[in-house]
């Protein structure tokens, strides 16, 4: 009698709905609900609100969510400890990962992996949108900085940091901001935001910037610095080998952010299978 109405309790709160839910585990959508109502009547708790356009958690419902989805996750795993010791992995991984990270650090390391293991698939999905991976079907996303979405299990593989710098013979001719609001001085070569981020006194702040080119390019914007143009704010990744060279040199460093973190995230009704186990795990060891 403790087990009934947990696993459909625990679909209905990872979709917020009773449909999509009943449609997952392949039963009826009343099925689903007369198990959560007695559920519910069984522990003397209401764990969700219900509407009729969505269904979300109580207080109590949360705090019950995390414990049965901690118990259905070492389900999952005892399972595949003894059923998949001795499997081969194989079958497909769907991913998404933002467009240049994607191109530059993480795709080279998939072909590496699917060198080793020869009976995966891999279907890798790029863009700068935080695509909804249940909707899309993926399995696994690379997130770049704070995570927002409570419902995902997350494991860091790494670390960005971004620099805002200029070539030599910009600051030759325009010199060099030694504050913030020496920014708007300068021409800030500009992507798709009109702010930079930094850390000033402790606090987070953004500081809005303005120029004469914006370019949804971090590699167009990078030679934009390079040949004298402006001021740039970009992570690591683009700039650090110009940095090494002397190309462009670093400013602000004293306002500089933290550097953000680098995720793999997953559904939590998504159990890490054997081959997506070892690929996050195959990351993980290479990015950090």
């Amino acid at each position: 009698m403790k087990w009934d109405g947990i696993t459909e309790f625990v679909y209905v709160a990872e979709y917020e709905s009773f449909t999509r839910a009943a449609k997952e585990m392949a039963i009826s959508t009343a099925q689903v609900s007369r198990q959560v109502s007695a559920l519910e009547k069984r522990l003397n708790i209401k764990l969700l609100y219900r509407t009729t356009r969505n269904v979300s958690l109580t207080e109590e419902g949360r705090v019950y969510y995390q414990h049965c989805r901690s118990v259905l996750d070492s389900l999952d795993a005892a399972e595949q400890a003894v059923s998949n010791l001795s499997l081969k992995p194989q079958g497909m991984i769907r991913l998404t990962a933002p467009v240049t990270y994607g191109e530059q650090q993480l795709l080279p390391l998939v072909n590496d992996f699917m060198v080793q293991y020869g009976d995966i698939e891999v279907s890798a999905f790029l863009s700068n949108q935080n695509i909804d991976l249940i909707e899309g079907g993926f399995d696994l996303a690379i997130r770049i900085g704070k995570l927002s979405d409570s419902t995902m299990m997350a494991k860091k593989l790494s670390h960005r940091t971004n620099f805002v710098c200029a070539s030599p013979s910009y600051i030759d001719q325009y010199g060099m901001p030694y504050s913030l609001t020496e920014l708007s001085k300068h021409n800030c070569l500009l992507g798709t935001l009109d702010y930079w981020h930094f850390k000033e006194l402790g606090k987070d702040r953004n500081v809005r910037v303005v120029g004469k080119i914006r370019y949804n390019s971090g590699y167009s914007l990078v030679d934009a610095a390079l040949k004298g143009l402006g001021v740039v704010q970009l992570p690591d990744y683009y700039v650090n080998k110009h940095l090494e060279s002397g190309e462009l040199i670093t400013l602000l460093d004293n306002y500089r952010e933290p550097e953000e973190g680098i995720w793999a995230v997953y559904p939590h009704n998504r159990h890490l299978s054997p081959k997506i186990r070892l690929l996050v795990d195959y990351l993980a060891k290479r990015l950090l």
